[in-house]
Formats: structure tokens, C-alpha cells, sequence
């Protein structure tokens, strides 16, 4: 269950996906396959070349696309996410959901 972010937020990142603009949304996020982990980052893009070569300078590989939906992504957690977030000058996200 998604939770903590806004509709417009939630807009913009699907809009910036379509565009096939590499595109992040952090929210919190309960799955009891995952403990210890409270948040998720979904790091998105339409075009999956980029989306894959993306997901390869971070040892994503490009089967762990979630492709469920129209906005394919890879599901962030844990210490890739804060990692990874860091690496994309996304820190504020990181403040925003007590992860630093």
C-alpha cells in the first residue's frame, strides 16, 4: 500500500514517464516481504532502453522492470534506494521520508 505523497506528485511522475523523462517518486510503502524497509522509490521511464541502461550503471538488471502497468519502473529499496538517491542529487527525497 502506497502512501505519503500527493495526486500532482503522483501526476507529474507518470506525465515525466510517458515523455520517456527518467522520472522518480518516493512514497511509504508497507510489504511484508520486505522488513525494515518503509519506503520505495519508483524510478521510471516509457523508452526501456533508457530505462535499462539507466538501471545498469546502478547493477539493476533489466528483467527487475516492473512492466505490470503503462509506466515501466524499477522498485527502489532499502540501501540501493538511498544509494541510488543520493548518486541522482535526489536527497531531498531522502530528508522528506526520515531516510538521512
Amino acid at each position: 500500500m502506497a502512501f505519503g505523497i500527493k495526486r500532482d506528485e503522483l501526476i507529474a511522475w507518470k506525465k515525466a514517464v510517458r515523455n520517456r523523462e527518467m522520472a522518480f517518486l518516493t512514497h511509504y510503502w508497507i510489504d511484508e516481504r520486505f522488513p525494515g524497509c518503509k519506503t520505495v522509490t519508483k524510478a521510471g521511464c516509457s523508452d526501456i532502453e533508457k530505462l535499462s541502461q539507466w538501471g545498469e550503471r546502478y547493477g539493476l538488471k533489466r528483467e527487475w522492470i516492473d512492466m505490470r502497468d503503462d509506466y515501466p519502473h524499477f522498485d527502489l529499496f532499502g540501501e540501493h534506494e538511498k544509494r541510488i538517491l543520493l548518486s541522482e542529487g535526489l536527497s531531498a527525497q531522502l530528508k522528506r521520508f526520515g531516510l538521512l
